[in-house]
């Protein structure tokens, strides 16, 4: 193969890798706006814990796919891995589309739901276990492969900007009546995506950047969890996925609760549920803002430094809203897909929708410090990477159950603060490799 043709190999396997990051935060961002009409169900009783379920079960497949998946792509390769991820997402949606069906009555759709939504989850788990390793090892790693990472992130951050806006704009005015029948425009899209990113990525040629290292005839004499670095960031992509997602999800119930819609919190925007959505999607909005520009310095600023600042103002400005009462109010501008409308909402909303420029860098940049130096050891170090993430599920589970307890919402922010706290240790001592005497070639 010539030098050229692996060039426009690798160009073309970049794009496909950015494709299937819009499509990971296009499913995992279905569940928390979904959630509103699940807690508005009579059968779930207004309940933010119960609502949050649906997140939860997208979230727990990763506990059960990350490790097959990790091994799927030493044994099958990358190009494989995501075919049957994105099958996987196409059977996730069937079901979640069959959830709304008439027929079905009391806590049957709920259930039917909730399976589709873990089917889902493995569907991005094995997605997610493709791109991330794949653009690290694509860009080098190092600077380079942090960068492509957060590129790819721009795609995924747009993706779960729009999703919250259009399924709270599809939904409209939330009642007891309201059914996942009223979201399934959503879920044809979302099927057709799945079929036809399948028919195209069979007819895209990726050559696997390690298929000539890592086979499944390669002998491991050591795992991943040898290496402390590794170790430590595991947990930290635990954390760090819970903050991201308990962040506007619980934001998100929060703007969308009855009694919010009638103070005089709202202006133009008469819909408390359209309203959740556009704040939610406004906090994705500042993620791809900041990961565009991540992108741009990435090749100058080392991950380290990157997570030492985003993760000490991420916790100032949790700090901030938690302490500023619901009562202090300030217009901010909300994005509506289309444009921005100001829209007057309370202080503590508009600093928890900037912690978005601060959570945009983290993954990349967690994900980088805890693979560099892993060699061969990388594709099972994504699996097990991947099997964390379901503390996208757990954590805003915990902060749930909390914001339904008489502390309320704000107090519930205890929890990703605790969380920021925790990746700022690991960026400033945790990420160190200390374990340089395994040989990893």
């Amino acid at each position: 193969m010539t030098q050229n043709q692996k060039q426009n190999g690798s160009i073309i396997a970049i794009v496909t890798m950015m494709f299937l990051y819009a499509m990971i935060a296009f499913v995992t961002n279905l569940a928390a706006p979904i959630g509103v009409v699940m807690k508005n169900d009579p059968e779930v009783g207004g309940s933010n814990f119960l609502a949050m379920l649906g997140n939860f079960m997208n979230f727990l497949a990763y506990l059960f796919m990350g490790i097959p998946a990790g091994k799927m792509l030493t044994r099958i390769g990358y190009k494989k891995t995501a075919l049957a991820g994105i099958g996987l997402g196409f059977v996730g949606m069937l079901i979640q589309f069959i959830s709304g069906v008439e027929a079905l009555e009391g806590y049957s759709d709920n259930v039917i739901y909730l399976i589709g939504a873990f089917v889902a989850g493995m569907s991005v788990c094995l997605l997610n276990t493709v791109v991330n390793p794949m653009l690290n090892l694509l860009g080098g790693g190092g600077k380079r492969g942090n960068q492509l990472n957060m590129i790819g992130g721009t795609f995924n951050s747009l993706a779960g900007t729009l999703t919250p806006m259009f399924v709270g704009a599809l939904i409209g005015q939330v009642t007891d009546k309201t059914d996942f029948v009223d979201v399934n425009l959503v879920l044809y899209i979302a099927m057709a995506v799945f079929m036809a990113s399948f028919l195209v990525l069979v007819f895209v040629p990726i050559r696997d950047p390690q298929v000539s290292k890592v086979t499944a005839a390669t002998k491991l004499e050591h795992s991943a969890w040898n290496f402390r670095h590794f170790v430590l960031g595991a947990i930290g992509v635990f954390i760090y996925v819970g903050v991201e997602v308990g962040i506007p999800g619980t934001l998100n119930f929060y703007i969308s609760e009855a009694d919010v819609a009638k103070s005089a919190w709202t202006t133009s925007i008469a819909n408390a549920a359209v309203i959740g959505g556009f704040v939610a999607g406004t906090y994705w909005l500042l993620m791809l803002v900041g990961r565009i520009i991540g992108g741009a310095i990435a090749g100058k600023v080392s991950s380290r430094t990157m997570m030492i600042v985003v993760t000490i103002v991420g916790m100032a400005l949790i700090l901030a809203a938690m302490l500023i009462g619901k009562e202090n109010t300030t217009r901010m501008p909300l994005f509506t897909g289309s444009g921005f409308e100001m829209q007057v909402v309370p202080v503590s909303a508009l600093l928890l929708v900037l912690c978005g420029l601060c959570t945009s860098v983290m993954w990349s940049c967690i994900f980088n410090l805890a693979t560099e130096g892993l060699g061969k050891y990388t594709a099972s170090a994504s699996g097990i990477f991947m099997m964390m993430v379901v503390g996208g599920g757990v954590l805003p589970l915990i902060q749930n159950g909390i914001a339904d307890t008489s502390m309320g919402y704000m107090a519930s922010y205890v929890v990703p603060l605790l969380g920021l706290a925790y990746l700022c240790f690991y960026a400033l001592v945790g990420s160190k490799n200390v374990n340089k005497d395994i040989p990893v070639d």
